[in-house]
């Protein structure tokens, strides 16, 4: 309870800052004030057209995540245990994680074009290398101690690799999940609005063409509600989880 107090005393000083700032700026058109934007919101929640948006955008989030996560640990985990491979695999992970989000959005535009897998590939390319990454990391900081002692009392593969190797990536791949879910929001809604033909990000690019300020504001506090929402679920389902991963 005491932290929810300071969770919501944190969200009304981010108010009261928003209101002071709009009233000194003193235009609708850089800072509307948080209860035109209020009231924009709830507006614009009630069309079909932005539910639908949004629920698109929901979708292709949760392919990302879904594709990224699965995919990532597996690649990562396989890595990691391979020396060589590793040594080999690394630079190119690298450097397409240094590749900039715009550079997969040009190339996405010129092989798919405008459509709903355009963000979709481009937020994976984007997220997946920090997942792989993640998770080799940890399985080569594996306490090779341990495995030897399994070794040496022949403890099944499986329970190797489920108390000693997962036990291991837990805590990277736990700061992989926080840095995907705070950033696939954002990759997946700039696609949208680069190359998408539906959902919120694609509703942000017209309110930005039809000057609608209010708009732009309205749609972003909507990911921001849900992305908040959805991260102190998975929050609290992990942390449940990993308790009754240790009791086992």
């Amino acid at each position: 309870m005491e932290n929810l107090w300071k969770y919501l005393t944190g969200v009304l000083v981010i108010f009261i800052t928003w209101t002071v700032l709009s009233f000194a700026i003193n235009s609708q058109l850089i800072l509307p004030d948080p209860l035109t934007v209020l009231k924009t919101l709830v507006s614009e929640l009630q069309k079909s057209e932005v539910l639908e948006a949004l629920l698109i955008t929901l979708s292709k989030i949760g392919v990302v995540l879904a594709i990224t996560v699965t995919f990532g640990v597996l690649i990562g985990f396989f890595i990691g245990l391979n020396d060589l491979i590793y040594d080999i695999l690394r630079p190119g992970i690298l450097v397409i994680q240094a590749i900039p989000i715009i550079t997969w959005l040009a190339l996405v535009m010129f092989i798919w074009g405008i459509g709903w897998l355009g963000p979709v590939i481009v937020s994976i390319l984007s997220l997946l290398p920090h997942t792989i990454l993640s998770t080799a990391v940890g399985i080569r900081t594996t306490d090779k101690r341990l495995i030897e002692m399994a070794k040496v009392y022949r403890v099944p593969r499986s329970k190797v690799i489920r108390n000693i190797y997962l036990g291991s990536i837990v805590p990277q791949l736990l700061s992989a999940l926080q840095v995907i879910i705070g950033n696939v929001w954002k990759v997946v809604v700039v696609a949208e609005y680069m190359c998408g033909d539906k959902g919120i990000g694609v509703l942000i690019a017209w309110a930005r063409q039809s000057v609608a300020v209010e708009k732009v504001y309205a749609y972003t506090a909507i990911i921001i509600l849900i992305g908040l929402i959805v991260e102190n679920i998975l929050n609290h389902f992990v942390r449940k989880l990993l308790k009754n991963w240790e009791l086992v």
